[in-house]
């Protein structure tokens, strides 16, 4: 077993998965106290790499495309502070680092997990019942449906028809935005057969971020939202190869009379000679005219 532990938090690993368990320190982001102890299965790891600084370096865990939920539904969004498959490690640790990363390398190569994309999540994503405040609106997911509610501050446009209850199966995509400098952020539900391009704050389907504290929580929303929507490497129903069709057999071929006439005769001599009794002669001879 190798393990490193820093303020950053706790990495473990037993040979079959790594035990992520964030720390308490002040720089370790809302969303990583909030997602809590992470397993990672070996067989969702792409690699791990190991940087060294002069007061500090980090280990950097990379997934294989489409393994885990959370970095599908923030699409590499997600700022250092905020990101579990990262971690600071103070410069007397490099060498535990280091024997931490080789272990993992190992293990890679003898179980020969490949770095290719999977067509399934091999992460479950956050548990559920969820709900979170931020912005202008409570988006909160029960693992069936996502209830959206408003605030005092959201635009009448938007708040006038009330809170807004959109079932899973009717949810074609879920996108999730930080406020970025003077640009909002926003959790955005796609509903199938009603695509807008109204932006956020009047989208009756999202909720408008403005870069506070809370906002990262709402990437575990689009999170264990994304964890139940068809994967989008799956293969769809349209994609199954054709049934194939039974080969229809040759016709026989027809027969050859001038052969049929030769067995014939042969069949006569060996009765003429003894080597056919009557009885064997008559039946082979019927059976050699009704190949004629």
């Amino acid at each position: 077993m190798a393990e490193i532990i820093q303020r950053d938090g706790t990495w473990t690993f037993d040979g079959d998965a790594l035990r992520l368990v964030p720390g308490r320190d002040k720089n370790v982001g809302l969303l990583r106290k909030t997602l809590g102890e992470l397993a990672v299965p070996l067989g969702a790891l792409a690699g791990i790499s190991f940087e060294q600084g002069k007061k500090s370096g980090r280990l950097r865990l990379r997934l294989r495309d489409g393994a885990d939920p959370l970095l599908h539904a923030t699409g590499g969004r997600l700022t250092d502070s905020h990101d579990p498959y990262q971690m600071t490690v103070d410069s007397d640790r490099y060498g535990v680092a280091e024997y931490f990363v080789d272990e993992i390398r190992n293990a890679l190569l003898l179980d020969e997990v490949p770095a290719t994309a999977v067509d399934r999540y091999l992460l479950p994503g956050p548990a559920v019942p969820l709900s979170v405040s931020a912005g202008d609106g409570t988006a909160s997911f029960d693992g069936e449906s996502i209830r959206l509610e408003w605030n005092w501050k959201t635009e009448e446009a938007k708040s006038a028809a009330g809170a807004r209850t959109l079932a899973l199966a009717d949810i074609q995509s879920v996108e999730w935005h930080p406020a970025v400098g003077l640009e909002n952020g926003f959790l955005r539900f796609t509903v199938r057969g009603a695509p807008t391009k109204a932006p956020p704050k009047y989208d009756p389907n999202s909720i408008d971020l403005w870069g506070f504290k809370k906002d990262s929580l709402m990437a575990l929303v689009a999170a264990a939202v994304q964890a139940r929507l068809p994967h989008p490497s799956a293969p769809s129903p349209t994609d199954t190869p054709p049934k194939q069709l039974t080969p229809t057999p040759d016709p026989p071929p027809e027969p050859d009379h001038d052969a049929l006439l030769r067995r014939l005769r042969e069949l006569g001599d060996l009765h003429k000679s003894g080597v056919l009794t009557d009885e064997e002669f008559t039946l082979a001879k019927q059976a050699v005219l009704r190949g004629m």
